[in-house]
């Protein structure tokens, strides 16, 4: 008989579990938390869409549509690509769903992201993302409104030290114009230097050779015209208006005049939060506002602004969880009392009292278990002969008032007026 050869798992993917678990949830967790406190709703989006929506949202020319994109055609002939990202299915789900109606929404979610790229520490091929949008208001308020929130999140994650906010203006549309403009004129005059990726983007993308880590770039793109001395009265005013909210606000940033998105329906702030923690992966968050974007869908003009940050690159940033421990392990003395304990955990957990029962071992291999699972406590049932009772139970921390209160709890859930407790 052949021998069935195990699967192995795709590159590029990851199985998480344990201690990276902990990390993992401990990022959700706080995004959850933090989205709370600042009203944000909830909501869920296709892990796939019509290959359109990426291609016209992204750009055909950017890397993440020529290259990186999971795209496969189905049974009917549709194309369609798993999400690189979340804002776009968000921008077409705003138009179809009707969600106008409620503009300015304030959005989050999270979930996994594909892109087909080199993997390498903290990238991955399947990855996950939280992200946050504001859709539906031009004021500089939502900016600063996302900005706070992110700043919050990360304080919440205790990784701010050594974090910075880089922020950066990429002004109106007008502004825009003339600075690429004058960017392919200087970028044109130097073709000759450019990196071969910096020549290909000089036509289709010259914003992007600006961020090139090429070593051959960083001089011709480090001479570049700045974007200050082409920006209007009204995105001077608008950037103005982002800085000073931050600060009212305590949020520290710097400026960096070489931050860009890339694509034409980028406007006004540009941000990234950077730490030197992660190596030549240094972004950890980052964002901007795309007021275009949702009239490059085919919908009416309508500002936006959102970011979105790795979860994989957040979680390498945490402290060590601490491993999960439950409140009572219940231990029955003898197989016979095997039913009777079933029952007992069904009713500590329905009161709210997270507990667990091994599926096999004597009194003394499940005791161990608890201990080495880090229980709060153990509940011993015993023979009704023993003097203090049929149950004991065993806390197994030092302070008293631990002893009393889920004595108390345990107590109220069985509803018996007298159990015997101590500690180990």
């Amino acid at each position: 008989m052949a021998r069935i050869e195990t699967p192995k798992r795709i590159r590029g993917t990851q199985d998480i579990f344990g201690e990276e678990q902990r990390r993992f949830a401990r990022v959700v967790d706080a995004f959850e938390y933090v989205r709370r406190l600042y009203c944000f709703q909830r909501v869920e989006v296709p892990i796939f869409e019509s290959t359109a929506v990426f291609a016209r949202s992204l750009g055909e020319t950017t890397d993440v549509v020529s290259k990186e994109m999971y795209s496969f055609e189905d049974r009917g002939g549709d194309s369609l690509t798993l999400r690189p990202e979340f804002t776009a299915g968000i921008a077409r789900a705003y138009l179809t769903e009707g969600w106008q109606q409620y503009a300015p929404l304030k959005l989050v979610t999270h979930g996994p992201v594909f892109r087909y790229e080199r993997p390498q520490k903290g990238r991955y091929r399947q990855f996950h993302q939280i992200d946050a949008e504001i859709i539906g208001a031009p004021e500089a308020a939502a900016d600063i409104e996302l900005l706070v929130f992110a700043d919050q999140l990360l304080r919440e994650l205790k990784i701010s030290d050594g974090v910075t906010l880089q922020l950066n203006t990429l002004g109106d549309a007008e502004t825009r114009d003339a600075w690429r403009a004058a960017l392919v004129t200087h970028f044109e005059q130097h073709e000759g230097d450019l990196s071969q990726d910096s020549k290909d983007r000089l036509t289709r993308n010259p914003l992007r050779i600006l961020d090139s880590k090429d070593p051959k770039d960083r001089p011709i793109a480090d001479a570049a015209p700045d974007i200050d001395s082409y920006l209007t009265s009204e995105a001077g005013g608008f950037f103005e208006s982002v800085a000073k909210g931050l600060d009212a606000a305590g949020v520290a940033w710097t400026r960096n005049s070489r931050l860009v998105r890339g694509l034409d329906y980028y406007r006004h702030t540009a941000f990234e939060f950077v730490t030197d923690r992660l190596g030549a992966q240094g972004t950890v968050l980052a964002g901007g506002r795309y007021d275009g974007l949702i009239g490059s869908l085919g919908g009416p003009e309508t500002p936006g602004i959102g970011w979105a940050a790795g979860i994989e690159r957040l979680a390498m940033l945490l402290d060590e969880p601490d491993a999960e421990n439950f409140e009572v392990a219940v231990v029955p003395d003898r197989a016979e009392f095997e039913e009777r304990a079933i029952g007992i955990v069904a009713q500590l957990r329905r009161a709210g009292i997270s507990c667990d029962l091994a599926f096999r071992g004597n009194a003394k291999r499940r005791t161990e278990l608890a201990i080495k699972r880090n229980a709060g406590a153990i509940l011993f049932l015993r023979d009704e002969n023993e003097p203090s009772g049929d149950l004991y139970l065993k806390y197994l921390g030092n302070d008293i008032e631990g002893v009393r209160d889920i004595a108390a709890r345990v107590q109220t859930a069985l509803g018996v007026s007298n159990l015997y407790s101590g500690t180990r």
